[in-house]
């Protein structure tokens, strides 16, 4: 379920934002948001964080820089092997962190 939403979103981004002229008031944009929520919560939660920020996008709020905010499983499996970093998780509370993407320098990041 979560891919089919990403599918819609990156479709979005690719066809049909370009009528709304970059008018998003937040960094990260609204559906670069929803994509980043798709790939770390569940569907559901997504969908709720999505549309609340959605209903957040008006001259009423501020606007601003607004990262995701999750809730990370406490993994206890360990790869030694390289890894390539897609997010940084910041920590803010004892089990809730910001999600920032990594930027990535070129194609293969290696």
């Amino acid at each position: 379920m979560n891919r089919v939403a990403k599918y819609i979103i990156k479709f979005y981004q690719k066809y049909l934002s370009i009528f709304s002229y970059g008018s998003c008031r937040y960094y990260p944009t609204c559906s670069q948001y929803a994509i980043w929520q798709f790939e770390n919560n569940s569907f559901f939660k997504a969908i709720y964080f999505t549309i609340t920020r959605i209903l957040k996008c008006n001259q009423l709020f501020a606007g601003g820089i607004d990262y995701p905010i999750i809730k990370l499983p406490k993994h206890n499996n360990i790869n030694f092997k390289k890894i390539k970093i897609k997010y940084w998780y910041i920590p803010i509370n004892k089990n809730k962190y910001l999600v920032v993407k990594n930027r990535e320098w070129n194609d293969n990041n290696e």
